[in-house]
């Protein structure tokens, strides 16, 4: 869709996954997603969205998984192939590396997933929220 045609409640997708790749809030870009190593915060504190709509169970390990796999397969072949290493070095090698390299990619990947709920409006993103006021316009207390 290009900007002309773009519907007003259009959330930007591309920057939402940028932002949730950061660990920060898909809408604004500047409030932490997380809260700990995995867990997601029930609200910015930035822009005050609400992010306990989301629902990313094990999508982000099985992605984790994917690219770790994908990544040190090639990795275990060609290293193997060129340099004929000891198998416990190799094995011990690839299971820092395995570990190091799925310890970084999944909060990340949890990010991305919270983020493209959050742009699809997949799960409760899509509706009002609970007060029916605007995000924009502070509740007095």
């Amino acid at each position: 869709m290009t900007e002309a045609t773009a519907l007003p409640e259009d959330r930007p997708f591309g920057r939402a996954v940028l932002n949730g790749w950061r660990k920060c809030c898909p809408n604004c870009g500047s409030g932490p997603l997380l809260r700990g190593y995995l867990k997601v915060r029930e609200t910015c504190p930035v822009c005050g969205e609400e992010l306990f709509h989301q629902r990313a169970d094990d999508g982000p390990a099985y992605m984790t998984i994917l690219i770790v796999g994908h990544l040190l397969a090639p990795a275990l072949l060609i290293s193997y192939n060129l340099w004929h290493p000891d198998p416990w070095l190799m094995s011990a090698v690839l299971s820092v590396a395995c570990v190091a390299l799925s310890l970084f990619l999944l909060p990340r990947m949890k990010g991305v997933m919270v983020a493209i709920q959050w742009a699809k409006r997949m799960h409760g993103f899509g509706r009002a929220p609970a007060n029916g006021m605007p995000k924009e316009v502070p509740v007095d207390q």
